[in-house]
């Protein structure tokens, strides 16, 4: 049995050494195809990334947002790094049964940690498996998050897992025997009723047991080498690896996800300025966004290869909640077979290796197109890409830090400036945005009409005031709360609301251009520079250094993206001043507002921004209200369906998102939805207003902004077609 165990042991040993040599040499090739990235991006700060990287591994402070799977996955990861001792020590066993560690065999700290390890492996695996069983795909369809995972690839894993971890206690309680422990012992607190169980067994007996268990739990541990060493693209194995430089080389070094600005489009590890880039030597080759996997960057590289197919992401994509083909876990795992059915004809050289197309029909994978319809045997279809609301929810539960919105949005780029293969109605909005400023290419001086609805005078920069040096905050209208109806009753709350409690602000009127987002998510990095460019030099000569604003969208934008165009300012969101003013008695709310509320998070406030509090702390402050949250809010707040530059699509597949979102809200009997964005005011209006027709909203129901429910319970008296601006009511 010896002879036997020893034999098979090291066999596979040899093979698997090998295989997994060969397979790390070719993962680092394929990764290496990528784009470069800007110098200093991924590598700045080493010392902070290193502790971010510590951190949310020890820490496991992604995965703890998912309680009991947080604390079982946490025990499995610390088992597999540092239980690998125990594989040596199962090699010396197969020599000598009663074979220990040098030193560490039979320190007691150490032997306590193995044990305790040990054990939490083995119940976390089970735990994780369990959890698995129940929420196969076969029992909750597509609302299970491991629906299009590769169901083996998981199993396998998972059982050798098991296998090892009851090994590793087996192999201690047979240690036990060998040594003749008689009566409980700390070193072997958790096998020793093992150790009792083999006590009695003859020496010869339980060495053959040793040697058969330490083959056992070698030939498992080199049977998962050898197939992982074969699939490198397995990466629910992978990522055991793959997660620490994907981690460490995060976009953030702080260890925040990459949400909030988007990254600039590059070429050649360099950012594309618009403005010289024909103009320079070799302009003429740039690239814009992505059609070949190769043009992704490394570090998206090694996001797909990183991807553990938990579904993490795809149980929080309102895409995926109502019935589109987008997950972008699926997204990322055809992404990831692309790259390495790529890699051999990249490493190779394309002219060379690529074959004639074969009898199938199939394209060779060099061919293929990254975005294309089935019929064209594209990577990703169309509907996949353009259902993306780049909520962020992705990005946000991703336990390995994939950037899931940075890779749809430069896929988008190339489809938009390039093919010029977008949804009709976002063209109308392109179009709108270059000749107007605005998507719903209305004239410039409609920006000023909503001004003439308020009781006091909304000085305007240029006009009313030749410097912002004189006033407290620039007001950022926004294109939506200037021109749009349900929007234009947010901005008048708001600027009422800064009226009573003295604060001065001015606005920007006709100088105001869209700030470019939609443009800019829907893939056209152009218009979003020219707009941008466009008001940091208006924003400049004016003098703008602190500016609020009403809408997320703008908020991210102007505080997240501008500075990428050299525009850097102080920008807060109406709520954050809102509270501040309430918080300094300028704002007091007396007049009770009636009703059970609950709030909705705009994916860029909270998500993207992490603005949660300000309004809640403001509803909290309204008398009369009774606030109760969604199911899904703050970090797993569920989307309007309008970011992503969704707000000027239809959606002709599945369910809207609106109505799912209002539906949820619905299940509350709410009397009041409240919300803090344009956009989402109007997405939920829209459905609500359509449920009402429906008889499935009560009449009363309302769908308002913070700003004004605050103004309605801060006026002495709100009278229909009252616009005057009282004293504010002072503590």
């Amino acid at each position: 049995m010896q002879l036997a165990a020893i034999i098979v042991s090291l066999v596979l040993t040899a093979v698997a050494v090998a295989l997994i040599s060969r397979a790390v040499v070719r993962l680092v090739g394929v990764i290496r195809q990528g784009a470069p990235v800007p110098a200093g991006t991924r590598t700045d700060q080493p010392g902070r990334r290193t502790l971010t990287l510590a951190r949310e591994f020890l820490g496991h402070t992604r995965m703890n947002k998912w309680g009991v799977v947080g604390v079982a996955h946490w025990f499995v990861a610390i088992g597999f790094l540092t239980l690998g001792l125990t594989i040596v020590q199962a090699f010396g066993q197969l020599f000598a049964a009663d074979w220990t560690l040098p030193v560490l065999g039979g320190f007691l700290p150490y032997e306590v940690y193995v044990e305790f390890i040990a054990a939490g492996t083995t119940l976390g695996i089970l735990t994780l498996i369990v959890i698995r069983l129940l929420s196969l795909p076969s029992r909750p369809g597509r609302k299970s998050r491991f629906t299009g995972s590769t169901a083996w690839q998981a199993y396998f894993v998972e059982y050798v897992i098991l296998t090892i971890g009851v090994c590793i206690l087996l192999l201690r309680g047979l240690e036990g025997a060998l040594h003749h422990v008689d009566g409980y012992e700390a070193a072997y607190f958790v096998s020793y009723p093992l150790v009792a169980a083999f006590d009695g067994l003859s020496t010869g007996t339980l060495q053959t047991l040793v040697y058969l268990v330490a083959m056992i739990k070698l030939a498992t541990t080199m049977v998962w080498a050898i197939t992982v060493g074969l699939r490198v693209d397995m990466s629910v194995a992978w990522h055991r690896f793959l997660a620490f430089p994907n981690i460490w080389f995060k976009r953030n070094a702080s260890g925040a996800p990459a949400l909030g600005a988007l990254l600039p489009m590059t070429s050649g590890g360099k950012p594309i300025d618009f403005e010289t880039v024909f103009e320079e030597e070799g302009g003429e080759e740039t690239r814009f966004g992505a059609s070949k996997i190769e043009h992704f960057s490394w570090k998206g590289l090694l996001d797909f290869s990183t991807c553990t197919e938990c579904g993490r992401c795809q149980s929080q994509c309102p895409a995926w909640n109502t019935g589109k083909p987008l997950s972008p876990k699926l997204l990322v795992m055809s992404l990831r077979d692309q790259a390495h059915a790529t890699a051999p004809y990249l490493l190779a050289g394309a002219s060379a290796a690529t074959p004639d197309t074969p009898a199938t029909g199939t394209l060779p994978a060099p061919d293929r197109p990254l975005v294309g319809t089935a019929e064209e045997q594209g990577v990703i279809d169309p509907d996949v890409l353009w259902s993306c609301t780049t909520c962020g929810a992705c990005v946000e539960q991703c336990p390995v830090d994939i950037e899931h919105v940075d890779h749809i949005v430069d896929m988008r780029r190339y489809q938009v400036m390039i093919e010029s293969a977008f949804p009709s109605e976002a063209g109308t909005m392109l179009k709108n945005l270059e000749r107007k400023g605005n998507p719903w290419g209305l004239a410039k001086k409609k920006r000023l009409e909503w001004t003439k609805e308020v009781g006091f005078e909304v000085p305007v920069v240029g006009q009313d005031v030749e410097s912002l040096a004189d006033v407290e905050y620039l007001y950022w209208v926004g294109c939506a709360g200037a021109l749009e109806d349900r929007a234009k009753k947010t901005t008048k709350a708001f600027a009422e609301l800064l009226h009573i409690a003295g604060v001065k602000f001015a606005i920007m009127g006709g100088d105001e251009a869209c700030t470019g987002d939609s443009a800019r998510r829907l893939g056209n990095e152009f218009l979003f520079q020219q707009l941008g460019e466009q008001n940091v030099a208006a924003l400049d000569a004016a003098g703008a250094t602190r500016i609020v604003t009403t809408c997320p969208h703008c908020f991210n934008t102007i505080a997240n993206e501008y500075p990428q165009l050299g525009g850097a300012y102080e920008v807060v969101h109406h709520t954050q001043l809102l509270q501040h003013l309430v918080d300094e008695g300028k704002l007091v709310p007396v007049t009770p507002v009636e009703g059970l509320i609950t709030y909705h998070d705009p994916c860029y406030l909270g998500r993207h921004n992490k603005v949660y509090t300000p309004p809640r702390e403001i509803i909290g402050k309204v008398p009369g209200l009774r606030n109760e949250e969604m199911h899904r809010h703050k970090e797993r707040g569920f989307c309007c369906g309008a970011g992503g530059a969704r707000m000027w699509m239809e959606e002709r597949i599945g369910k809207r998102i609106n109505d799912e979102r209002v539906d949820e809200a619905l299940s509350l009997d709410p009397d009041i939805i409240s919300t803090a964005c344009p956009f989402c005011l109007v997405m939920l209006s829209d459905s609500v207003n359509g449920k009402k027709n429906a008889e499935a909203a009560k009449e009363s129901l309302r769908v308002v902004d913070v700003a004004q429910l605050l103004l309605e319970s801060v006026r002495t008296e709100a009278l229909p077609g009252d616009h005057t601006a009282p004293e504010a009511v002072r503590s």
